[in-house]
Parts: C-alpha cells; sequence; structure tokens
C-alpha cells in the first residue's frame, strides 16, 4: 500500500487536483507593485480596534497601490462563531468607508477568487492535504487527547520544549498499513503536516515592520486538518487561501510571530511562493505610566462600536489610526490640510515596533479639526443620525428646528479659522443647546467672569439695549459700539490700552462683551458672539437681557 491509498481512503470523493486549482484561480491582471491585502477576521462577534486597525492598513496599502483589498472570513472555528457577526464587520467596515474590493456578503458575490468564506471551501483545503498526504508529507494521528496531555506533561517534567515532534511526534513513524487500519477500525483521528525541520536551525525572515529576524526552524508536527469537522486549522487554511488568492501581502498582529517558520514551510512544501509579511504590535495605552495592550475587559474604546455610540465621526478616526500607524502623517497632513486620506503614502517599514499608545485627548483633537471642515448642513444630518440611535430627545428637537438648527451649527464655518468646539456628535447638545428659547428659559446658571457685581451687569446691560444695540449693524459697527459702552462705562476701548495702565481702567472691552455674551447664553466661552445674536434675532436678544434685567 501506498500514501496514494491512504489518501484515497481519507478523501475518497475529492477528485480534484492541485494542478485543476491553480487553473481555477489564474494570476490576478495588475500592474507591477499592486498590492492585495486581506481582511480576515474571525466571526467572534466583536470587532477590536486592533483589528479594525489591521484593515485600515490593508486596505490603505492596497489603495496606495491601485491593488486589491478583499474580506475573507475565516470561520474555520465553528464553535466560537457568532451569530451576525459578519454582519458587523461588513457594516462596520462601510462605516468607515473601508469597502473591500471582492468579498460574500449576505448571497452576494463581489471577485473571481471566491468562495471568500473559508467553510464554503472545505473540497479546496481536501483537495491540498490530499496532495501532502500523496507525496508524504502530511499523516493521520490517532493520538487521544489524554495521550497528548501525557506527553506534554513528560515534557514540563523534564523541561523541554512543549510540542509534538521528534520522538514525542508517535504517529510521524506509523506506517501505511497501520494508519490505514486504524482509519477502517473506525479510530478517531487529525490530520498533521510531516515537519523535516530542525529547531537547532535559523532561517532568516524580512518581516515589512520589524526588519531582518533570525527564527528558529520549524519542527513540530501541527495538526492541519481536525478531527470534528473535517476543516482545516488557521496555519492551513490560510496558506492555501493567500496562495490561490494571490495576497502579496499578509498583514497581521505580531502574536503570529512565532507560527512564520511553520507557515513558511506550508508555503515551501507546497511549492507556493510565500506572501510578504507585516507583524504589526499591537495598539498600547499608557495606564498610570506604564505601557500595556488596549484590552477588550477594561477599555471601552477597544471595541471599534464605542466610537459610534459616542458619536466620534469615522473619518477621524481613521485619520488619528493613520496618525498613531505613521509619524510622517502628521506633518503630511500640516502640509495637505484639504487632502483626503487616501493619499497619504503609508509605509510599513516605518510603523511602530513597540506598538503605538493610543491617546484619546489626541483623537478628539484631530475630531475636531476634522468637524471643522464639515459644513454646517452635514454636521446637522450626521448629528441628526447619531441623535435618532442614542438621544432621541435632541433628535427630536432637531428635527422640529432644521433650518434654525443649521443657522445655529454655520455660526463661525467655512472661514479661514473655523471653530473648534465639538469633537463629537454627543457634545453638540450641550455645545448648542442655549440657542434654543424652550432649553434656555430653563438654564440660571450664568458664568459671569471678572464683572460679578449684579448691579452694574445690569447697568452695562440696560445701556447697552437702550443706547447701542441695532440688529442691522455690521459687524464693525457692532464692535465699535461695544468699544463705546466700554468707555461710558469706565472700561479701556481696547485690551491692549488696559494692559498698558490698568489702573486707569476698571477692566477693558472684553469684560463688558463677556456681560452680554453670559446673558445671552448664560456662558462665557462660546462662538463669536456677534453671529450669536444675528441668529437669535432682535426680539430673542431684548427679551433674554429684559428677562435677566427684570
Amino acid at each position: 500500500m501506498t500514501n496514494k491509498d491512504l489518501a484515497n481512503l481519507i478523501f475518497p470523493n475529492i477528485t480534484k487536483t492541485v494542478e485543476d486549482y491553480e487553473k481555477e484561480y489564474p494570476e490576478r491582471n495588475l500592474k507591477e507593485g499592486a498590492c492585495v491585502t486581506r481582511f480576515a477576521p474571525s466571526p467572534t462577534g466583536y470587532m477590536h480596534l486592533g483589528g479594525f486597525f489591521q484593515a485600515l492598513i490593508d486596505f490603505t496599502i492596497a489603495n496606495n497601490t491601485d491593488g486589491v483589498f478583499y474580506l475573507r472570513n475565516e470561520d474555520t472555528d465553528q464553535k466560537r462563531e457568532v451569530e451576525k457577526a459578519v454582519e458587523l464587520i461588513t457594516s462596520t467596515l462601510n462605516h468607515y468607508n473601508i469597502v473591500p474590493d471582492e468579498y460574500e456578503y449576505n448571497g452576494e458575490t463581489k471577485g473571481n477568487y471566491g468562495p471568500y468564506i473559508q467553510s464554503e471551501r472545505k473540497e479546496i483545503y481536501h483537495a491540498f492535504i490530499k496532495h501532502l498526504i500523496e507525496i508524504g508529507r502530511a499523516y493521520p494521528c490517532f493520538c487521544t487527547k489524554d495521550e497528548i496531555d501525557e506527553m506534554r506533561h513528560t515534557q514540563e517534567e523534564r523541561k523541554m520544549r512543549p510540542g509534538y515532534y521528534g520522538r514525542y511526534a508517535r504517529c510521524n513513524t506509523l506506517s501505511v498499513e497501520e494508519a490505514i487500519n486504524k482509519i477502517k477500525n473506525k479510530e478517531p483521528y487529525v490530520i498533521r503536516f510531516r515537519s523535516n525541520g530542525n529547531f537547532e536551525n535559523k532561517i532568516i525572515f524580512n518581516d515589512l515592520v520589524k526588519g531582518r529576524l533570525h527564527l528558529n526552524e520549524n519542527d513540530i508536527d501541527d495538526v492541519i486538518m481536525k478531527s470534528d469537522n473535517l476543516l482545516p486549522t488557521y496555519h492551513f487554511a490560510h496558506v492555501v487561501d493567500d496562495h490561490l488568492m494571490h495576497t502579496t501581502h499578509v498583514i497581521r498582529g505580531d502574536e503570529w510571530l512565532s507560527s512564520v517558520p511553520l507557515h513558511l514551510q506550508l508555503f515551501h512544501e507546497l511549492g507556493f511562493k510565500a506572501p510578504k509579511y507585516a507583524h504589526i504590535a499591537p495598539i498600547m495605552k499608557n495606564d498610570d505610566g506604564n505601557k500595556r495592550k488596549l484590552s477588550k475587559r477594561k477599555d471601552p474604546e477597544a471595541a471599534v462600536s464605542y466610537y459610534h455610540e459616542e458619536g466620534i465621526p469615522a473619518d477621524a478616526v481613521v485619520e488619528y489610526l493613520l496618525n498613531i500607524a505613521n509619524s510622517t502623517f502628521e506633518p503630511w497632513r500640516r502640509a495637505n490640510p484639504n487632502k483626503p486620506v487616501e493619499e497619504f503614502d503609508l509605509q510599513l517599514n516605518k510603523m511602530s515596533v513597540s506598538g503605538a499608545v493610543f491617546d484619546m485627548v489626541k483623537l478628539l483633537d484631530v475630531s475636531k479639526n476634522v468637524i471643522s471642515k464639515y459644513t454646517a448642513e452635514k454636521i446637522y444630518e450626521e448629528t441628526l443620525k447619531w441623535a435618532e440611535k442614542y438621544n432621541q430627545e435632541f433628535a427630536k428637537l432637531l428635527k422640529e428646528n432644521k433650518d434654525y438648527s443649521i443657522k445655529v451649527l454655520n455660526i463661525e464655518r467655512g472661514k479661514a479659522k473655523p471653530r473648534k468646539d465639538i469633537a463629537k456628535w454627543s457634545d453638540v447638545e450641550n455645545t448648542i443647546e442655549y440657542m434654543y428659547n424652550d432649553i434656555f428659559e430653563n438654564m440660571n446658571d450664568y458664568e459671569f467672569q471678572k464683572i460679578n457685581d449684579e448691579a452694574e451687569i445690569k447697568d452695562i446691560l440696560n445701556s447697552y439695549i437702550e443706547k447701542h444695540f441695532n440688529i442691522s449693524d455690521d459687524k464693525e459697527t457692532w464692535f465699535n459700539k461695544m468699544k463705546d459702552l466700554a468707555e461710558e462705562k469706565g472700561y479701556a476701548r481696547e485690551v491692549k490700552e488696559y494692559k498698558a495702565n490698568p489702573e486707569a481702567y476698571k477692566g477693558h472691552v472684553g469684560d463688558i462683551s463677556t456681560v452680554i455674551r453670559v446673558a445671552l447664553t448664560t456662558r462665557h466661552n462660546t462662538p463669536d458672539l456677534y453671529e450669536i445674536m444675528q441668529v437669535l434675532g432682535k426680539e430673542e436678544v431684548e427679551k433674554r437681557i429684559q428677562d435677566f434685567i427684570g
């Protein structure tokens, strides 16, 4: 009996060969240098920021080179699969405009290299495993769980490296006849890859992020097909898929770095050219001076859904992640303030080897800059979309006052230095609530600053309404009248006058305008006061000031 007999016994219905699949999945017709990348998550129902970060890098690398970015659902571990997980992954990528060129979702397939769901590629994997058995590079292993546990216990006691290798790989030396008899006797088994590696030898591996590495050769006879459902392990499935789908760059977390010797060995034994690997470090968090991985259990910001719930725009999240991906992004953005992020040339060799530190303060600063470039109409639509899901009362207010709300949001927009007081959609209500009469009537916590004597405040307001207020004034006229009011009350017309001779004045024109600002909004820090008054209108300005005086 031969290896071919063993292979036919295990896979009697597999008639297609490796050569057949090579013809079925021809080389892609792409320009030289185009990268083919993939995001290949397991459908476990949770999108971690680290996984999303990888997807963004994959997408950007493919986009920069006019290549292909595809989505592959790696569901070989079906015990961990969560219902609607694929829907979550797909909707998340779409929300952030990271749209795969090829995918399979909800009965729709785009691309010629599918299926893009691993559980639908079982026969393909079986054909390649059958091939390895035929050439003697894979074999059935009948060791039970108890036997494997006993082997590991022995290795631990002897302080040996754990694993199924050397003399501990018991089934490696089974004859074809013995293996066939055990299978015919219904003994359960897995399929293992037969490694000829020597752990004492080193391989030289060039990682696109970490550089030139020396790694120990693989000598473990790893499981490549499980016994329960005849699906392959990740190790084997990704090798076959990346070859047939012609992936050029595999970008993944550095927890997979130790598996590189096995993966390169599998590519070599199958006669495939291995893709280039880039192992990216995890996103870190500064925790009381100590760096640690961003944790699903400890950190709400570890979940991509957190940013949607907070109302941080997708553009801002992407911009920030590119910022921590490459230190060159920030100077590029300063030099190209209005260019789309898709034009940024991301370099894998400029990524942090130890892991970039996540900084929420920095993210919110980036978000403020991003939102500052939006039109009032876009801010209104995005805020409403967020509020309809997370703040329905505010959504109702926005819908009932659409045109007015857009005017409010347009204050200090479209200028050389637009306002930057909104970092997320959940900020908007607090930022503009005083502009709505029904809300303002219930606000009574006035934030007066330097001028806080009630009698003096009322005197200033009375004089302003009676002698200086005219809603039709242009901004220059309005401000000159504010200076006149300041002078009348013993305050300097200009801030620099006050700073030059503070003993001569009670304060300056800014203190006077603050009194009016607080009376109209309850706050001392707001966008442009003149524009606020123009949006409120004559009657509302007069009413608010008279109500305060009264």
